[in-house]
């Protein structure tokens, strides 16, 4: 990966709790390790924690409650102070900046999204969506005609002057993701913004999250504790325990290159069928011939399992330049989707 392609990067990152941290880190005079920190009566909420996110892509952070994800997010965007590491947006180090910039680059640059909408309850919708353009100083007729564009973009035309008590749970979190689009961020941070929804709501809102990525390719950061949301939406997943990063890659990857078992086990119950591609399940060739057909090696199972399924015959799996790479039959499909078995590239077979 080039740097230019990474907008969003941090290294070596700590955040650790207890009786001044600082103190602790020059007494050491090198960078710590966990048992380090353990040993020192300090809980490392995040440990060594190193990953880019690259410009346009939804990198989701996921983990269980207290694995640090929440706090890692707030650590991206200077909310909670880091104890050590950099963090770098543009390849500028936010740790360097003053405490001035760093609100200036708040206001322009980066937008958040929270699991509890914080909607103003006595503002109308359109004021909601407009105040960070208020707090920016710009003009009433400016930031109330970029406000309604927001609202119109997230489906909530006509609703300009309802108060937020007036609108659903899911209406309301629509009022806060136009609230945050309104200044135009570059970077958008969304912490666990649709888990207080009800699953109907939570599905339609996914979809409408995904919508408005197509039209406006924001470089993303999105917490969850679902793994099936973060299939649905994310590029790469980063998945944390304990504070410390444990593995990032595609779902694919996740599934097919588990980093160790607490992966495997995490994605135990993923849907394979609409994560996993052809070039994972294939097997070699060997010779094949009498071939029913063929697929690419980039679509999903579920796409194709049914024409495979119903000719009971081998399909050839071909790559990008339409050569054969491998093949494919009812039965391939079948010992992935029903045992959950151990899969990767079975070339060597």
């Amino acid at each position: 990966m080039s740097e230019s392609a990474v907008k969003l990067a941090c290294r070596s990152v700590w955040k650790l709790f207890g009786p001044d941290p600082a103190a602790f880190l020059r007494r050491l005079g090198r960078p710590p390790t966990f048992e380090d920190a353990v040993a020192a009566g300090l809980i490392p909420a995040v440990a060594d924690v190193t990953l880019d996110v690259r410009a346009g892509e939804i990198f989701v952070i996921m983990g269980l409650s207290g694995s640090g994800k929440s706090t890692l997010v707030r650590c991206l965007s200077r909310l909670v102070e880091p104890s050590a590491g950099q963090i770098l947006f543009d390849g500028r180090d936010l740790l360097a900046v003053s405490d001035r910039e760093m609100i200036e680059l708040r206001r322009h640059r980066m937008g958040m999204v929270f699991q509890h909408f914080a909607l103003l309850p006595h503002l109308s919708v359109l004021r909601n969506v407009a105040f960070p353009l208020e707090i920016q100083g710009v003009a009433r007729a400016v930031r109330e005609r970029r406000a309604r564009e927001m609202i119109e973009l997230v489906g909530l035309h006509g609703r300009e002057e309802d108060l937020p008590s007036q609108l659903s749970g899911g209406q309301q979190q629509r009022v806060g993701i136009a609230r945050s689009l309104a200044v135009g961020p570059e970077l958008w941070f969304l912490d666990e913004p649709f888990s207080a929804l009800d699953p109907l709501i939570r599905r339609e809102m996914q979809n409408e999250f995904l919508r408005l990525q197509n039209l406006l390719k924001k470089t993303i950061v999105f917490i969850t504790h679902d793994f099936d949301e973060a299939i649905r939406l994310a590029d790469r997943i980063a998945i944390m325990r304990d504070g410390k990063l444990i593995q990032v890659g595609t779902a694919e990857e996740l599934i097919v290159s588990p980093a160790n078992d607490y992966v495997s086990e995490f994605t135990r119950e993923a849907p394979r069928a609409k994560i996993l591609t052809m070039r994972s399940v294939m097997r070699p060739t060997n010779g094949a011939r009498d071939l029913a057909g063929s697929v690419p090696a980039a679509s999903r199972v579920v796409d194709v399992a049914r024409e495979v399924d119903a000719s009971g015959q081998d399909f050839a799996v071909v790559d990008e330049a339409g050569r054969t790479i491998g093949i494919v039959n009812r039965s391939s499909l079948m010992d992935v989707l029903l045992s959950g078995a151990a899969i990767g590239d079975r070339s060597a077979e």
